[in-house]
């Protein structure tokens, strides 16, 4: 057993994957483009099936229109916390392999390559935050991305933040989360859930 965090491990496990959560609370500092650059080249790196790598990242710095547009796709909820974060990218992934079949393990390629990026950053101390509540539709019409393309998440980043400056509905939730016993998740054999 292991405990970082307040995250307690039944099991041993690197620090690495304890360390990493994903708070909302970003100073609104820059990040330069070697620390972005550095976590894209970490994405880059992720497991993929027959390595077709179908992920693809559009981003946006803050202050820039392309920012302001992603911004704008983003559920109220995330509005409120994001307008801190140096950088937002729309995380896209290929529908079709190279020999015209569907790429059914695209989605989950391309989560191996957030968690790589979401890895690195946590070990440069960086905030990254993934963000499922937006406007899929309008993020595939305003970036013209092609129907061959699947809309996968919008990825928060920036330098760390004060608890305070989150409105104080986000403040209790700003702590590493634990996760669901192992029992929950495995199964030997068949499906027993």
């Amino acid at each position: 057993m292991k405990t970082v965090n307040s995250r307690t491990t039944k099991y041993p496990i690197e620090d690495i994957f304890l360390e990493r959560y994903s708070p909302r609370a970003m100073s609104g500092e820059g990040i330069s483009r070697e620390e972005l650059m550095t976590l894209f080249e970490a994405a880059r790196w992720a497991p993929s099936a027959s390595n077709l790598q179908p992920w693809k990242f559009i981003y946006a710095n803050n202050g820039t229109p392309e920012f302001e547009l992603l911004f704008s796709f983003l559920a109220e909820g995330n509005r409120v916390w994001c307008t801190r974060a140096s950088v937002l990218i729309l995380a896209i992934s290929e529908k079709i392999r190279n020999d015209g079949k569907e790429n059914k393990s695209r989605s989950l390629d391309t989560g191996s390559a957030f968690e790589n990026l979401a890895l690195q950053a946590s070990q440069m101390n960086l905030v990254v935050h993934p963000i499922a509540g937006f406007d899929y539709l309008s993020a595939r019409e305003k970036f013209s991305v092609p129907e061959n393309y699947s809309i996968e998440i919008i990825i928060a980043v920036g330098k760390p933040g004060k608890m305070e400056d989150l409105p104080e509905p986000l403040r209790a939730r700003e702590t590493p989360n634990d996760r669901k016993p192992l029992e929950e998740i495995i199964s030997e054999g068949k499906f027993k859930f």
